[in-house]
């Protein structure tokens, strides 16, 4: 028997509005696979057919051919018993295969819908977006989106069939044996209803108390956590906390079991009574010879059948309901509106001078709801627990962190007054004329990192204006305005790939040749060469496998690769070693050579070259000038300087 309600019911407890106007959408998406459905619908009219024919062949067997002792026919209708199960497997691997291709077909399809619209998402969506929830609507969502195309509405359209036949043959055979058989039903419903919530209770609280125990090894069981427990001597209470853990999920899988077991013996003993009644009244008419012993063997075969797909039905619309509610999931992200638009006739910026110009600007880190992901609660996620360690919940169930921060650099606090504030940016204006240095130099979270972070449009600006080569940045295209800048980052990231991988990621054609002029610029092509594999060494996850300033040159090398008008870097070197900060300082010399080059300075040697110094505090350009100019006026550069830059 199909218990179809049983998995829906360990869903959440969301409601989604199945409208029109999403039944529709869900069905463009089965639109290409409509000869696939037609195929499989053929092939559910087969095996409902032959479901029948079984039953017809016994009650033939014993109503006629043995009492009749026709040797015969004897043997053709056991041959019959033989082919009925060999057809019925060709075509459940005919039906199998067009099922997994539409189905296969449909997670494929929103896949790279979905992946495809999450690429032009702007950074404000990552930043207030948990990757976990991400992953699992591109994953969990979108299985559960495809099932309602691939076997929900299979398992239906199965189960009408098949429970049309039955019923039509099992009326034609005896209508009030029919009826009694399906009196029983109603009691089907009100114990699957009562257990069933019972049962989808315990399921979502086992599911959190695994989650809370795998969240548990996880924080633990890592490096970071191994070496902390160890360090403060607290494997014993650890060992104590996780059996508190173990225990909790293995009383509650327990109960489960009992219920589960209790549930599917009552589910028996109604299928029990039903059975009852048709062997006894159809047994009194056997006696009564109104019947015969074949036909209520017949009945027999034909009751499980029926109550299994009657049983399906039941449960088809919970089902159903569930798929919609991934299908919604899914159908958010594809409809969230872009915080980045591109105009429909933006501009191609072709060759670029490298002009760059900031026209009063200011700029907020606010959240505009609208561009976020609704609030999920998963059952079983590791992302929805509170507290690991002292088992605390969480306050807030939301998938996204409704809040911003102005991102700082590392460079040292040495302004006296607080950083805290609402506008991350005030009044910023300035131009970095082609080929010009211009270094930005202030406290950590004066706003510095935040106004690099505006020049590749990775944020738009509250108000203001900010050009590249007199255009406006919200006139050019999205493609050129990134070929046309290049950034590093102080927080270098490089795929778990090779070398070569990482840095034609910048200029995907890029010849040997090419490769290595730019490692040679970045001063990291004799460590490259060094290594046994050379340029096709796996650097690892992030490129651990790499020190921090062979990082930074690769990532220099790879912005030397892409070869743009303009430089955006943040220079930072704190926690590298004196010769990795001097190759990488002879490197970037070659970097900014001849390009527009707007740099966090971190070191005297890039303030004095530079044409222009822009000191930040509070989010404002509170100084501007060259260094011997700054220094004579004795304000907050002059104590920067005295401080940091000058030792």
């Amino acid at each position: 028997m199909h218990y179809g309600w049983f998995t829906a019911m360990r869903s959440g407890d969301e409601k989604p509005r199945i409208t029109r106007e999403l039944l529709l959408r869900v069905l463009t998406y089965a639109k290409p696979y409509w000869w696939h459905i037609g195929g499989m619908l053929l092939t559910i009219l087969f095996s409902s057919a032959l479901s029948v024919v079984s039953p017809l062949i016994f009650r033939q067997l014993i109503d006629n051919i043995l009492p009749n002792k026709s040797t015969n026919q004897l043997a053709l209708f056991a041959f019959a018993l033989l082919l009925v199960p060999l057809l019925n497997g060709g075509i459940s691997v005919i039906q199998r295969k067009l099922n997994a291709t539409v189905g296969e077909g449909v997670i494929y399809d929103l896949r790279v819908a979905l992946f495809v619209r999450l690429q032009r998402m702007s950074l404000r969506f990552f930043t207030n977006t948990k990757v976990g929830e991400l992953m699992s609507r591109l994953n969990s969502d979108v299985v559960g989106a495809q099932n309602a195309i691939s076997n929900t509405i299979v398992g239906i359209a199965t189960n009408l069939i098949e429970g049309a036949a039955i019923l039509i043959v099992m009326l034609s055979l005896e209508w009030r044996l029919t009826l009694g058989s399906v009196f029983v039903l109603p009691l089907f419903y009100l114990i699957a209803r009562k257990l069933g919530e019972r049962l989808r209770d315990i399921a979502r609280e086992g599911m959190d108390l695994n989650a809370q125990m795998n969240a548990h090894m996880n924080e633990t069981l890592n490096i970071g956590g191994a070496l902390l427990i160890k360090l403060f001597g607290r494997s014993h209470e650890e060992g104590q906390r996780f059996s508190q853990r173990a225990a909790g999920v293995r009383d509650i899988g327990v109960r489960r079991a009992i219920l589960g077991s209790s549930f599917f013996v009552m589910i028996g003993l109604v299928s029990a009574v039903g059975t009852a009644l048709v062997y006894g009244f159809g047994g009194w008419l056997v006696i009564q010879e109104k019947f015969t012993v074949g036909t209520i063997v017949a009945f027999g075969s034909y009751l499980s059948t029926l109550y299994g797909a009657l049983q399906g039905l039941a449960g088809a619309p919970v089902e159903f309901s569930t798929s919609m509610v991934s299908f919604e999931r899914v159908f958010e992200i594809i409809d969230l509106p872009h915080d980045i638009e591109e105009k429909k006739d933006a501009l191609i910026l072709s060759d670029a001078k490298g002009e760059l110009a900031f026209d009063n600007v200011d700029f907020k880190y606010s959240i505009n709801e609208n561009i976020l992901l609704s609030a999920v609660k998963r059952y079983g996620s590791m992302a929805d627990v509170g507290a690991v360690l002292s088992g605390g919940k969480n306050g807030q169930s939301s998938t996204v962190n409704r809040r911003d921060v102005t991102p700082a650099s590392d460079s040292p606090e040495l302004a006296a007054t607080s950083q805290a504030r609402d506008v991350a940016l005030e009044g910023i204006s300035f131009t970095a004329a082609p080929g010009k240095l211009v270094a930005l130099v202030g406290p950590s979270g004066a706003g510095k990192t935040t106004l690099t972070y505006l020049i590749p449009r990775l944020y738009d600006p509250t108000s203001g204006v900010i050009r590249i080569d007199g255009h406006d940045l919200r006139d050019v295209t999205l493609d050129s305005l990134a070929a046309a800048i290049g950034m590093v980052t102080q927080e270098t990231h490089l795929f778990h790939d090779t070398i070569r991988t990482n840095l034609t990621y910048a200029k995907m054609d890029a010849s040997q040749a090419e490769i290595e002029s730019a490692a040679r610029a970045a001063n990291i092509h004799d460590f490259v060469m060094g290594l046994s594999d050379g340029y096709d060494t796996i650097v690892g996850e992030r490129g651990y496998r790499l020190s921090g300033g062979e990082k930074q040159r690769v990532a220099l090398a790879r912005v030397i690769l892409k070869n743009p008008r303009i430089l955006v870097l943040d220079e930072a070197t704190s926690s590298l070693d004196s010769e990795s900060e001097s190759l990488i300082q002879d490197a970037l010399k070659r970097v900014m050579a001849g390009r527009t080059s707007i740099v966090i300075a971190h070191r005297l040697s890039t303030i004095l070259a530079a044409d222009l110094i822009l000191v930040m505090d509070r989010g404002k350009i509170v100084e501007r000038g060259t260094h011997d100019e700054l220094i004579a006026t004795g304000g907050l550069y002059s104590q920067l300087y005295e401080t940091q830059f000058r030792g």
